[in-house]
């Protein structure tokens, strides 16, 4: 298997194989791990999207001064305004939450469930796609080692976020075959959105700087409207910032030591 292959199959399944764990235990998480491995992923997705989106971004400007700014500034914008507007148009429903947000729907609280995740994983996938797009670019900063650096991140945050998709759904009811394949399906967009963006950055290689931080915006929109409250839901803890510590200290020593 190259390296692009694995870069983007790592991501997938990472989420298949946290879905799977609705085999091996019998009860949900636990408020305490469950928030702790939200901070961790959390964290992933913020480092990852400094080391691995915008510093190259910054980097393939080839400018000096403020001109090697505009692509992060205005490709981070455009990404964030983009999951807004998914937020808003895409019927979706928390775990933690029993109201749904986006337009009313008659979709079922378990689809509703799953199209939240599936909001979550659409920039991950993205920003695989244009990482390793720009490590097939022989003139950008970015390795084909950085990229798939970047894909196994988030593959090691796709685990637990896996087992927090299939196992609320099985304690809701659902039984274990269908609580792993809705798992699993909420992945399936990385994979998905990785090849496009892959197809896209190969056409317009000059806008790859603005790709990247468009994947970095996106990934933090994610944190700070999903992520991070989740975290601090609940009964007051610490676990979900000790899971954020984690998860942005593996992120960037994967991409400083591998990239």
């Amino acid at each position: 298997m190259n390296g692009l292959t694995l870069g983007i199959l790592l991501p997938f399944a990472g989420t298949t194989l946290g879905a799977a764990s609705v085999f091996l235990m019998r009860k949900e998480f636990s408020p305490g791990i469950q928030k702790t491995l939200t901070g961790f992923a959390a964290g992933v997705m913020v480092a990852a999207s400094v080391w691995s989106l915008l510093i190259p971004s910054m980097e393939m400007g080839g400018k000096d001064g403020i001109a090697r700014l505009i692509p992060a500034i205005v490709g981070f914008m455009i990404g964030i305004l983009f999951l807004l507007f998914l937020d808003s148009v895409v019927p979706h429903q928390h775990f933690d939450n029993n109201e749904s947000e986006g337009p009313k729907s008659h979709l079922s609280k378990t689809a509703k469930l799953v199209f939240a995740i599936t909001l979550h994983n659409i920039p991950e996938g993205m920003a695989v796609g244009v990482a390793l797009a720009g490590a097939m670019n022989e003139s950008s900063y970015m390795s084909l080692a950085g990229a798939v650096a970047l894909s196994l991140g988030i593959a090691i945050q796709n685990f637990p976020e896996g087992a927090i998709v299939s196992m609320p759904l099985r304690s809701v009811g659902n039984s274990r075959w269908k609580s792993f394949w809705m798992g699993t399906l909420s992945g399936v967009v990385e994979p998905i959105g990785a090849i496009l963006t892959i197809l896209l950055a190969s056409f317009v290689v000059p806008i790859l700087p603005y790709l990247l931080s468009f994947a970095a915006g996106a990934m933090i929109y994610v944190v700070v409207e999903e992520l991070i409250p989740e975290t601090q839901s609940g009964t007051h803890s610490n676990w979900g910032t000790i899971g954020f510590a984690v998860g942005f200290l593996l992120m960037m020593a994967l991409d400083v030591l591998l990239g």
